[in-house]
């Protein structure tokens, strides 16, 4: 038995308190996302947890990479019969989270998943690196392969076969918007007693703002 019950630190590095917060979860997302990048936290800022209910009656989560925010939600982009774009075609309830561990933060946002317009999906497409558009194409993502020799010759076939030509988005991949509900904000503190600042959207569109126990 490997015993981590000495893997503790004390967070001491900002505070989250109701004189900081915008009327809207977004403005403050953007806050953060910003001091993230200024303070140089390590590794991708962009990457998030996406949780989604599997066909399977499991929570599957995996890590994927947000491309755009704006005031109508998160975007980000896949392959529309993976299991994730298979498991929210069934339950579109879908939950996104962010770990900066450089700025002791969390957020994680509870919203509903649609998919993007066909002119959006383009536009990020297209301005994808060439071997990332092919590899789209090549990937029938989260289908049983028989070894790793038969995706690199998949890979080769489709580079033959658009060699010097326009490569198209497959109709089966492109982005999903996920307009949250519910986000919260964490910001660690001494003593485990973190801030928990959670915004809940009302029926007229508004956000409560409630402060949550650690």
């Amino acid at each position: 038995m490997s015993d981590l019950s000495n893997y503790r630190r004390s967070y001491e590095k900002s505070e989250l308190t109701e004189t900081q917060l915008p009327e809207d979860p977004v403005t403050l997302f953007k806050k953060w996302f910003i001091e993230a990048e200024e303070f140089g936290a390590s590794g991708e800022i962009n990457a998030m947890t996406v949780s989604t209910l599997g066909l399977d009656g499991y929570p599957n989560s995996r890590v994927v990479l947000l491309k755009q925010y704006t005031y109508e939600g998160f975007i980000f982009f896949t392959n529309y019969n993976s299991d994730k774009g298979k498991a929210i075609a069934a339950n579109p309830n879908v939950c996104l989270s962010f770990f900066w561990q450089d700025m002791e933060r969390q957020v994680i946002i509870k919203g509903r998943a649609e998919k993007t317009s066909e002119n959006t999906s383009d536009g990020y497409f297209e301005s994808r690196p060439t071997g990332s558009r092919l590899g789209a194409i090549a990937s029938e993502q989260s289908s049983i392969v028989s070894s790793r020799e038969y995706l690199d010759d998949r890979l080769v076939a489709v580079e033959h076969e658009y060699e010097g030509r326009e490569i198209p988005r497959p109709e089966h991949w492109g982005g999903y918007l996920v307009r949250p509900v519910s986000v919260e904000f964490w910001q660690g503190r001494p003593n485990r007693m973190h801030d928990r600042i959670r915004f809940v959207q009302q029926e007229d569109h508004s956000w409560k703002i409630i402060r949550l126990a650690p």
